[in-house]
């Protein structure tokens, strides 16, 4: 196998400028006369603004201007838009409030921004900042998403007229289900919390706002994901300005985990102030104001029920859940517990009836949208917590009524009409409980009983599901210097796009690995793109780098036999070569480009260059699936928990680089983990002031936190909507992980009479259930 090949685990070629600091981030780009700027945010849940004064704060050293909500109005921009055309909403639909780059009349979060401090240094606007005087009238606030229905509460947005709900989803039979239930010889049911969380990538969100005033564009540059979708919403419905008058670039950018997808405020307000001022605008997120104003993950309440025959076999599902929104609905918020979350529900079960009901509400909380798995873990937590529950009442071990329930034969229709196309999930469950050496668990839990310790381990049988937009392109560009730049409409925050592609490239165009520049996230040289999110990127822009791969093969071939003055069918092409069979006679890829551009007049059919461009459109979803087996050992008399064997068997199909693939399900897992173990973004339900804003409180994890996580992949099984045969990586471990983990601990717990305990597992809340504390 040619070096740099699909199937090797080639180290990341990215990495290398990383580790050297040669990485070029958003902080690192400086542009001539470039100003800085900073936000002014409510102190605040919920209140209405009296006044705000902005002249002390304007006549400080360096302060060129401060913006309020005046000026917004003032330059025309529209309101921050986001999705609300879903499927399954009731008739009112969704309801969508109206949200502004700078809040001039209520504000509804504490971190809500009220005006826009620009300065010549940072220093400078952040101490103007502080003298920019708003007198607010404070006014009741929820913050509390159990409450947020109940009819005394206070009412975020009384001009929508539905008190603080936003949705009402509905998907299923709920009378097939109600009869079910009603000749269920068993009924199992939990009552879930999937708990709030801050994504925190490495690199908090920035933004440096610039405009052209002779090109009359726009140009933004960001750290940031789907530079061509926030193109589009910045220009239709914030500028409203056509889309080619606003270029948005994203350098490299230092992880987002779905919270950099969205328009955010910042990114209006440094356009603004660009053009206003006729310079750059740069604002760059301190730590704590990722944790105030970077769209938050999760944040459901649930009750599942399951019903079961006499013989433990699923019958019917039921699932009622309460989705926090916070104060204003983010780009995508309302297709996590609706969408994303429907297509899974259900697990790799086959149950004949489920019924899916979602109240989506607002809170004065941050706004909540996705955040790794955006949805797809939410609904795994949902199931496999729900049949470990059962498992307990039925008193059928868990990994029997798995296995006694799993769909078998493929492709399959769910009941909420989902359609999977492959699989073998008891497959996938066997491979896991032999590397986890299940066996040998009895053992090792009396090992720890005599150390007075309790031992548990937990299964989580997991469905994914491949999202994200259905289609996208790919360039391969033969560029002056014998080179090749391929531009791609996905982008990459850190997961090795750069590499796994540049395979693809290397593998079916035989071309060296040097000769292959990459191009992503710049919405001025890459027409269109769909960005990532919902492990797209390798399905679709994979694909379409295939496609686009096997087009430059196809026009080098019909090019080669005009030079080589042969038939394209005696011609093979092997490792970058095209050979006339049977002779001596062959010319390589890059040579066929450079003959192309010396020549004169072409016969027809013979392009003129091999450059391509070539697109890919899923014909459906396709479903990543696993299983992770946690091991657990918990000290009763302190609560810690500590990690001891984890096993992660995943099926992704085709694996285009065992290594990154791996480094993509340890960093999911270990998010997962984080959040079954360790985070939790908590708000004071009295003052709606968020109490874990920053690392001294919202506890992350680290190394030590975690033991070897042992990641194996099978790959007879590959899918066929899409030429590579892959199914999405990316979120997979953060989907698979929180159940396994949670399942593990209350194992370990069952002998105490634990039955379930909430996210995330504290060492105070397992002290408090291993000695029967309430």
């Amino acid at each position: 196998m040619r070096k740099f090949a699909v199937g090797q685990a080639v180290r990341r070629r990215e990495d290398d400028r990383f580790l050297r600091g040669a990485g070029s981030y958003i902080d690192d780009i400086v542009l001539p006369g470039e100003a800085r700027g900073v936000v002014v945010r409510s102190p605040h849940a919920h209140a209405r603004i009296v006044s705000i004064d902005t002249a002390q704060a304007e006549g400080m050293p360096g302060v060129v201007k401060v913006f309020t909500a005046r000026d917004v109005e003032a330059a025309g921009l529209g309101t921050i838009p986001s999705v609300t055309k879903i499927d399954g909403m009731d008739e009112a639909g969704v309801r969508l409030p109206p949200r502004h780059a700078l809040t001039g009349d209520v504000v509804r979060y504490v971190g809500d921004p009220v005006a826009f401090v620009v300065a010549e240094t940072r220093e400078e606007a952040q101490a103007a900042a502080e003298m920019v005087e708003v007198d607010y009238e404070a006014l009741p606030e929820v913050a509390s998403l159990a409450h947020a229905l109940d009819g005394d509460a206070p009412v975020i947005w009384p001009q929508l007229d539905a008190g603080n709900l936003c949705f009402h989803f509905r998907k299923g039979d709920a009378a097939a289900v109600d009869e079910a239930f009603a000749k269920a010889d068993r009924i199992s049911a939990v009552d879930l919390r999937n708990n709030r969380l801050v994504p925190n990538a490495m690199e908090p969100r920035g933004s440096i706002g610039d405009y052209d005033a002779e090109a009359e564009q726009y140009v933004l540059r960001m750290s940031g994901q789907a530079v061509h979708g926030q193109r589009a919403q910045l220009a239709n419905a914030v500028f409203k300005v056509d889309p080619e008058r606003i270029r948005v670039i994203a350098p490299d950018v230092g992880g987002g985990f779905g919270a950099k997808n969205f328009v955010y405020p910042e990114n209006i307000l440094v356009l603004m102030a660009a053009r206003a001022l006729a310079r750059p605008v740069k604002w760059i997120a301190e730590r704590g104001e990722n944790f105030l104003a970077e769209t938050h993950g999760r944040d459901h309440l649930t009750r599942a029920e399951l019903a079961l025959d006499a013989e433990g076999h699923f019958l019917a599902l039921r699932v009622r859940t309460l989705a926090n929104m916070g104060a204003y609905l983010s780009s995508y918020a309302a297709i996590i517990p609706s969408q994303a979350s429907w297509i899974p529900m259900g697990g790799n079960y086959a149950i004949p009836a489920i019924d899916m009901d979602v109240r989506a509400v607002f809170t004065n909380t941050v706004p909540v949208d996705a955040y790794r798995g955006a949805g797809r873990p939410e609904s795994a937590y949902v199931m496999e917590r729900l049949v470990d529950v059962a498992a307990h009442d039925t008193g059928i071990d868990p990994f029997e009524l798995r296995r006694r329930n799993f769909i078998s034969s493929f492709p399959y229709r769910t009941a909420l009409g989902a359609e999977i196309d492959c699989g073998d999930f008891a497959d996938m469950l066997d491979r896991a409980a032999r590397a986890a050496d299940r066996d040998g668990f009895a053992g090792r839990r009396a090992a720890s009983r005599e150390r007075g310790r309790l031992r548990g381990l937990g299964i989580s049988s997991y469905l994914e599901v491949t999202l994200g937009g259905p289609s996208d392109e790919a360039e391969l560009r033969f560029d002056d210097d014998g080179g090749v730049t391929l531009l791609v409409g996905t982008q990459s925050t850190g997961q090795g796009h750069e590499t796994a592609y540049v395979q693809l490239v290397a593998t079916e165009l035989g071309l060296p690995e040097e000769k292959i520049r990459y191009l992503q996230a710049d919405t001025g040289q890459i027409p269109t793109g769909g960005g990532h999110g919902g492990s797209r990127s390798l399905m679709i822009g994979g694909s379409a780098v295939f496609r686009t791969a096997g087009e430059v093969r196809d026009k080098g071939r019909r090019a080669a036999a005009h030079l080589l003055e042969a038939g394209e069918a005696d011609l093979e092409f092997a490792d970058g070569v095209y050979s006339v069979v049977g002779t001596d006679h062959s010319i390589g890829l890059l040579d066929v480009e450079a003959r192309l551009r010396e020549a004169g007049s072409l016969p027809e059919g013979v392009p003129e260059t091999l450059t391509s461009r070539m697109g890919f459109t899923r014909p459906a979803v396709n479903y990543p699936n696993g299983c992770h087996i946690c091991e657990v050992e918990v000290d009763p008399e302190t609560g810690v928990v500590s990690l001891e064997n984890y096993t992660v068997v995943d099926d992704f199909g085709r694996i285009v680089n065992p290594l990154i693939a791996e480094g993509q399900v340890i960093g999911g897992t270990v998010q997962g983990i984080g959040q079954a173990l360790l985070e939790e973004a908590v708000y004071d339900t009295d003052s709606g002031q968020l109490m874990t804003g920053s690392f001294m409180d919202y506890c992350m994890p680290r190394a030590d936190d975690f033991c070897g996580i042992s990641v194996t992949f099978n790959e007879d099984i590959p899918s066929k909507t899409n030429p590579l045969g892959v199914k999405g990586a990316g979120e997979a471990g953060a989907t698979g992980a929180p159940p396994a983990v949670v399942n593990a601990i209350v194992d370990a717990l069952k002998d105490r009479g634990v039955r379930h305990l909430d996210m995330p597992l504290t060492p105070e809340k397992v002290w408090r259930a291993a000695a029967g504390i309430g």
